[in-house]
């Protein structure tokens, strides 16, 4: 099927919006200064040692999932969807990537320059799957295929376990040296930056010993990286490489219950993100009705539920643009594709 740039949609969609739909939302903040509380108040009950484990393991999940809350608010954070000034942004953003020991200036690099910029484009997204030829010349790509969600991986789930912070981890030693997501100097501080939040967790963990901080930090992390990878893998990893950046090809909005939209700040409705990255997504609903309007057999969504199930089945290696293959066994699924 025929791509269009993202121009072509923006233009027609920003006509039918009123303009105070691309304004920063500063009462998102609010959403940061919640979970931060909540964080906040689990981990003095568990250091406490009130309630005892059954307690402790309740405090885990409602601090795991504050944590990808965070993680949501800094993404439309360092996007400026929230506020403009920089230097806020990134003072801002850095809180709510805290727990995932990530440097917002990585984060900036990584997905609002690299992935937005060039998304599901072969060997250049790093969000994206391999093709079949890096596959075969890549040693690591072969291990990583099978932890990768996908029919027959046993060990596929932990890509939602540890996914987020591995790749975090490994775009900051590795692909940013590499492929020069940062200057020499934003490196090195990007570095000194998630030492410094190395340090930070490794000082609460000595402060409220080990059984405490597997309950105030590791199983909420856990958690908080099956939130967000869940996400971020259906969004993009059951639709086709493009060269050209079109997100009604090449990404998929999910659907979720009401109180699971509001509580992720609509973070689902990923097409509409691609299309308008510096937008709040509490507009997002209003892009999506003039989408399902305009490009009624082009716009791809799907309920949450049914693009996970189908990401555990089908492989994850691009045989070509538009083709799954397992490597493996030879079994092919096609990519999703508008109508």
């Amino acid at each position: 099927m025929h791509a269009n740039p993202i121009s072509s949609y923006t233009r027609a969609i920003r006509a039918a919006l009123p303009a105070d739909t691309f304004l920063p939302a500063p009462s998102r903040l609010v959403w940061l200064a919640f979970h931060i509380a909540v964080i906040a108040a689990g981990t003095w009950i568990i250091a406490a040692g009130w309630g005892g484990w059954p307690v402790w393991l309740a405090l885990s999940l409602v601090i795991g999932h504050s944590f990808a809350g965070l993680a949501f608010v800094g993404h439309e954070l360092l996007h400026g969807a929230i506020v403009r000034s920089k230097q806020l942004r990134y003072v801002l953003g850095g809180l709510c990537f805290v727990p995932f020991i990530m440097s917002p200036r990585l984060w900036v690099a990584w997905h609002n320059r690299v992935h937005h910029g060039h998304t599901m484009a072969a060997g250049v997204d790093p969000d994206a799957y391999p093709t079949l030829e890096a596959y075969l010349h890549s040693p690591l790509l072969r291990v990583v295929d099978r932890f990768s969600p996908a029919a027959g991986r046993i060990l596929g789930g932990l890509s939602l376990i540890i996914g987020f912070s591995f790749q975090s981890l490994h775009v900051l030693l590795r692909v940013s040296r590499i492929n020069r997501y940062l200057s020499p100097r934003e490196l090195r501080w990007a570095r000194l930056e998630t030492l410094a939040g190395l340090v930070g967790w490794s000082a609460l963990a000595w402060f409220i010993g080990p059984l405490a901080f597997l309950f105030a930090f590791v199983i909420p992390i856990l958690l908080a990286n099956v939130v967000i990878m869940a996400y971020i893998l259906t969004n993009h990893s059951l639709s086709p490489l493009t060269e050209v950046n079109d997100p009604l090809l090449n990404t998929l909005s999910v659907t979720t219950p009401r109180i699971v939209s509001f509580l992720h700040l609509g973070f689902g409705l990923h097409v509409e993100h691609h299309l308008f990255p510096a937008m709040s997504a509490r507009h997002s609903d209003a892009v999506r009705k003039v989408l399902v309007r305009m490009w009624p057999g082009r716009y791809q969504s799907m309920p949450f539920g049914r693009a996970l199930w189908r990401l555990f089945s089908t492989p994850r290696v691009y045989k070509d643009a538009v083709t799954l293959i397992d490597p493996r066994n030879g079994s092919e699924s096609p990519t999703l594709l508008p109508v």
